[in-house]
C-alpha cells in the first residue's frame, strides 16, 4: 500500500492542502511462480501470502494433489518471486501448459481447469446450515478491515471451517484472494471439505470450480452470479448463494444444505 498526491478540490480530508490531498492507492506487483525450477506465469497481486497464493493456484489447477508433495516452498526477499520444488506427476504439469481460457477474472484470470477430473466431481457432502447463521457469518464477513478502510480497492474472501474458525485473504483480483486464503488453509493442514467460501466479487464458472476443486460444498457472496457459475455448481453439488446481503439472499443451486 502506498500513498499518493491527487487533485481532489471537494476533499475535506485533513491532508487536505492547495487543492491536493494525501490517499491511500494498493501497490499491486507482478509475482513470478516457479515450480521445480520452471517459471509457470507471472501474476498480478499483492505482494503478501504469496506461498499460500502459489499453493492454492497450484491445488485449484489440479496439479498439485497435496501441500505433503511439497518439498520447499520460498519467497524472494523483494517479495516478487515464490519458488516451490514438489513431486509433481509429469502429467499433471502438462495439463498446467495446454490451451488455457481467459476468464471474466479481475487482473487477468487465467484458467486452465475447464476438463478432466473436475467434470468426475460431484460434492455430496451433507450439511445443515441455518439461515441465521449464515447471516452472523456475512456480519463478521462485512466488518471492514484495515487495508479496505483505507483504500476501498480489494476483494476479500473467507473460508469458514467446521468449528466456526476463519481465515480471511484480500487481493485486488477475486481469483487471487480465493487462491490465498485456501492455499493458507492447506498449508495449515485445515479439512475444508465441510466449509463455507464467502467472497465479495461475482460467481462466474471459474469461481465454482475452484471451489469444487477443493470439494467445498457452500459458495457465498453478497455479489451476482453469472449463468455459467450456476449451471456449474448445479452440475457440481455446490450450494450456490449470491446477492447476500442484509437480511437476504438467493439460492441458485442445492439449497439443501441451507436450513430455512
Amino acid at each position: 500500500m502506498v500513498k499518493v498526491r491527487r487533485d481532489d478540490i471537494a476533499s475535506s480530508s485533513l491532508h487536505y492542502e492547495n487543492h491536493l490531498c494525501e490517499d491511500y492507492i494498493v501497490e499491486e506487483q507482478r509475482i513470478a511462480f516457479y515450480l521445480n525450477d520452471t517459471k509457470l506465469l507471472s501474476v498480478m497481486s499483492m505482494p503478501k501470502d504469496q506461498d499460500a497464493h502459489l499453493v492454492g493456484f497450484l491445488m485449484s489447477e489440479g496439479v498439485l494433489d497435496s501441500v505433503d508433495d511439497v518439498i520447499s516452498l520460498e519467497i524472494a526477499p523483494d517479495g516478487l518471486s515464490v519458488r516451490m520444488q514438489a513431486h509433481i506427476k509429469e502429467e499433471k504439469l502438462a495439463h498446467l501448459h495446454k490451451e488455457k481460457t481467459l476468464t471474466t477474472g479481475c487482473c487477468v484470470g487465467v484458467s486452465a481447469n475447464f476438463e478432466g477430473e473436475i467434470i468426475q466431481k460431484f460434492i455430496t457432502t451433507p450439511m445443515n446450515v441455518p439461515m441465521p447463521r449464515i447471516f452472523a457469518l456475512l456480519d463478521t464477513f462485512n466488518q471492514p478491515t484495515e487495508l479496505f478502510s483505507l483504500t476501498g480497492c480489494v476483494h476479500k474472501a473467507m473460508l469458514v471451517l467446521e468449528d466456526d474458525k476463519y481465515l480471511i485473504s484480500e487481493d485486488v483480483g477475486r481469483h487471487n484472494a480465493i487462491d490465498k486464503v485456501i492455499g493458507k488453509a492447506r498449508l495449515s493442514g485445515f479439512d475444508i471439505t465441510h466449509s463455507i467460501l464467502i467472497v465479495s466479487g461475482r460467481l462466474s464458472m471459474e469461481m465454482v470450480i475452484k471451489a469444487a476443486m477443493h470439494s467445498i460444498p457452500i459458495v457465498v457472496s453478497r455479489s451476482a452470479t453469472t449463468y455459467l457459475g450456476i449451471k456449474s455448481a448445479q452440475l457440481l453439488g455446490i450450494t450456490l448463494i449470491g446477492f447476500a446481503r442484509g437480511d437476504t439472499l438467493n439460492i441458485y443451486a442445492h439449497p439443501a444444505r441451507i436450513v430455512l
